[in-house]
């Protein structure tokens, strides 16, 4: 009988997986690579144009929506890929939706930062 890990010791694992999945992510993927540079660009220009606390938030909360959307796409392309790796209609639906959703992030986003920044620039 093998001896049961601690409950602290599987949390310790748990972050660990998901550290390694993150760098897997950002070492893999182009559209999550993009995010991130982006990412960093408007972090540049919030201490540039020295924004507020509430806007801090509201930005950060954009951009880490963004790349959990991109990571999710991601594992449900590999996962569909993975059931079924020929073309089939559903999958390409389901691939398609799972897209779809980072593309509403990335609106939302952009929203987002129009309503910070603009009025930053313009005056």
């Amino acid at each position: 009988m093998q001896k049961k890990e601690s409950f602290i010791v599987n949390r310790i694992k748990s972050v660990g997986y998901a550290y390694k999945g993150a760098v897997f992510l950002l070492k893999t993927e182009a559209s999550l690579k993009i995010q991130f540079f982006l990412g960093l660009a408007v972090t540049a220009a919030g201490f540039f144009f020295n924004i507020s606390k509430a806007e801090w938030i509201v930005q950060i909360l954009a951009i880490a929506l963004i790349m959990t959307a991109e990571g999710i796409n991601t594992a449900i392309e590999a996962l569909a890929d993975f059931i079924h790796p020929e073309h089939h209609k559903k999958i390409g639906i389901i691939k398609d939706v799972a897209a779809g959703a980072v593309f509403i992030a990335a609106i939302l986003a952009t929203i987002i930062g129009l309503i910070i920044y603009l009025p930053k620039i313009i005056i």
